[in-house]
């Protein structure tokens, strides 16, 4: 048996193909553009593991995801392939409404053709598991309850109106054409090979070089918080007992101001790694202008996974920091090799 994995070898996705092979003997083809989020090096591990197939290619190359298909003949196949940042959707939408709504559509397309071939019960035992995030729903208020399946889908950035374009394109392709779907809407993650543009990476690695910890506006924009590896846990539960054509929200059940959050870092820094001045690397601490639209609150009602298919995190927010911390300090030539020269530009232009 095999999956065919797309986006995995960016955060989510490489530790979800991670994780997989370390509990599972089933193969997984790998299916990366290499942009530059995409870091081949999260893989490494599995350069000779014969149970693990890496393809640098688009999801918009329909012949080339067509010719995998072909290839491996996968049971599934997971989506993970997004460009996946607010603040460069704001500065440059055109890459965001290209791989999440056009790569997804040409994905559908191909994985569609594949499955109308298979016979009944390859058919019936197919998955195409697509992963969104819970930005699709908008913005909630500070007393408001958390965004549950039911929410309506108010986007309020490139980013999340692409992955709400593409969250309605999958479920088109069950309800048009019967293709066997699932859909995650996750919260806010955090954990190991984290690109460093998002902000506990970015503070991890700041503080560390001494550089500014760049809070917007108030630093009080809340989120809900869900280490990766819980994350990854889900969608193999979604996987292998979800309800076809339905949607499941996956969050941590911490909720956490972005200020708040980064005091507890530099707290546990201080400890981990404290400075050689003795200061506290809140000194570091500096407000910058907010960004456009930037949503006040997200927030996860995960309950029906829990209810319907027994999921819930095994990480609390401080276990799960202090975890992420801890491979940060073990990891810093990884975090230097994907910091290059053109992202320390981007970071000079958003936060000038």
């Amino acid at each position: 048996m095999t999956i065919l994995v797309t986006g995995s070898a960016g955060f989510i996705g490489s530790n979800f193909v991670l994780d997989w092979l370390a509990d599972h003997d089933e193969t997984v083809v790998s299916l990366d553009k290499l942009t530059y989020a995409g870091n081949r090096e999260n893989l490494a591990s599995l350069d000779s593991d014969a149970r693990h197939h890496f393809v640098k290619g688009d999801i918009g190359d329909t012949r080339l995801v067509s010719s995998l298909l072909e290839q491996h003949r996968p049971r599934a196949v997971l989506n993970f392939a997004a460009e996946s940042h607010v603040d460069r959707s704001i500065l440059g939408p055109e890459d965001f409404i290209q791989t999440n709504v056009v790569g997804t559509f040409h994905l559908l397309e191909a994985v569609r053709a594949y499955w109308g071939a298979l016979d009944e019960q390859s058919k019936a035992d197919f998955r195409f598991l697509h992963v969104s995030t819970d930005e699709v729903y908008g913005t909630l208020e500070v007393q408001a309850p958390a965004f549950t399946e039911e929410h309506p889908y108010q986007p309020n950035s490139p980013y999340s109106a692409s992955k709400a374009a593409s969250d309605h394109l999958v479920r088109a392709y069950h309800h048009t054409y019967g293709l066997p779907v699932l859909t995650t809407n996750c919260s806010n993650n955090y954990g190991p090979y984290h690109f460093p543009e998002k902000l506990i990476p970015l503070v991890i690695r700041n503080a560390l070089a001494g550089e500014a910890l760049p809070i917007y506006g108030d630093g009080q924009q809340i989120r809900d918080w869900l280490y990766v590896k819980d994350h990854c846990s889900a969608i193999r539960r979604v996987l292998e007992a979800g309800q076809v054509g339905e949607t499941y929200n996956v969050g941590g059940w911490n909720e956490k101001a972005n200020l708040e959050v980064v005091h507890y870092i530099c707290d546990t820094l201080d400890r981990e790694a404290p400075r050689a001045d003795g200061l506290s690397y809140r000194e570091q601490i500096s407000f910058v202008k907010d960004r456009p639209g930037h949503d006040r609150r997200y927030a996860i009602d995960a309950t029906r996974l829990e209810r319907e298919l027994g999921w819930r995190p095994a990480e609390t927010f401080e276990t799960g920091i202090a975890k992420t911390v801890r491979w940060y300090l073990d990891n810093q030539a990884w975090v230097e090799n994907v910091a290059s020269g053109a992202y320390r530009e981007w970071l000079s232009q958003q936060y000038a």
